[in-house]
């Protein structure tokens, strides 16, 4: 059996945002999450955006099509969640896959972001 790199490498952008959320914040938590979820479903380039949570851990699977659908999250990110977000939950770690470039590489930088280069694999 032989193994083969990627043919060609995907211009998506995938990450994983860890939090912890306050205590007694719930009702706060789900209001924002659902306005989130709501407003990123609206960008076009967004394929997928999950929350999961144990307890007061929470992960955040996000994926986008490019660089340029994951800086238009962000920005959207900033201008409208940033300050709500950041009051009841604090982030614990922040794994990124796939070419984070420019502005979002130094976006996410600023959650104290481990990058992966993809280095094999498919998508579909």
């Amino acid at each position: 059996m032989t193994t083969t790199a990627m043919a060609e490498a995907t211009d998506d952008i995938a990450w994983t945002l860890s939090v912890e959320l306050a205590d007694g914040q719930d009702e706060a938590f789900n209001a924002l999450m659902a306005e989130m979820v709501e407003a990123t479903m609206a960008e076009a380039g967004a394929k997928s955006y999950e929350w999961h949570r144990s307890g007061n851990v929470i992960h955040i699977n996000e994926r986008y099509e490019t660089n340029a659908d994951a800086g238009i999250h962000l920005g959207n990110f900033g201008e409208n969640f940033a300050e709500r977000f950041l009051s009841i939950l604090s982030p614990t770690g922040l794994q990124v896959y796939g070419p984070a470039e420019g502005g979002v590489r130094e976006g996410l930088a600023g959650f104290g972001a481990t990058f992966y280069d993809q280095v094999g694999g498919f998508d579909r």
